[in-house]
């Protein structure tokens, strides 16, 4: 994502990024990255060009293929707990991109709502929101409240 980054705020062209993003390879990731092109070469298999070839040869490496059903879970099971809303949804955001998980927002509401803690949940079903950001504040300003409640 960093690398991605990188690339959209200096212009990179296509054709430009799989060397731009090798030459920073370094200790395993350069044998790796060696040993993959001269066992292309040997198949005598079209070289990778494009970054979305890099990324994907780079996923199947060194991503456990249950990396993503992993993640899944997380995002099934995640609750906010003992974290505060805020932190409860920076970490559900976070699991969505890890995920590429892309969705209407009322789904993203949906599975927001599901996971908080119960007193700040059947306060906020009583109020009105346009959005999940106004949602969030609300949960954010019951929470205080109970906080202040209880301490």
């Amino acid at each position: 994502m960093k690398v991605e980054q990188l690339f959209s705020c200096h212009g990179v062209s296509e054709e430009r990024k799989v060397s731009l993003a090798t030459l920073s390879f370094q200790g395993h990731a350069m044998y790796w990255w060696t040993s993959l092109e001269k066992e292309i070469r040997i198949n005598h298999e079209p070289p990778i060009q494009y970054w979305n070839e890099l990324r994907s040869s780079l996923r199947m490496r060194h991503i456990p293929p249950y990396y993503d059903r992993e993640l899944m879970d997380k995002l099934q099971r995640l609750k906010q707990g003992f974290s505060s809303v805020e932190k409860y949804r920076q970490t559900m955001e976070l699991l969505m991109m890890r995920a590429g998980i892309k969705e209407e927002e009322r789904t993203t509401i949906s599975r927001f709502q599901s996971g908080l803690n119960l007193e700040i949940r059947d306060k906020v079903k009583l109020l009105s929101y346009r959005d999940l950001n106004e949602l969030v504040q609300l949960c954010s300003r019951v929470e205080h409240q109970l906080k202040r409640k209880y301490f």
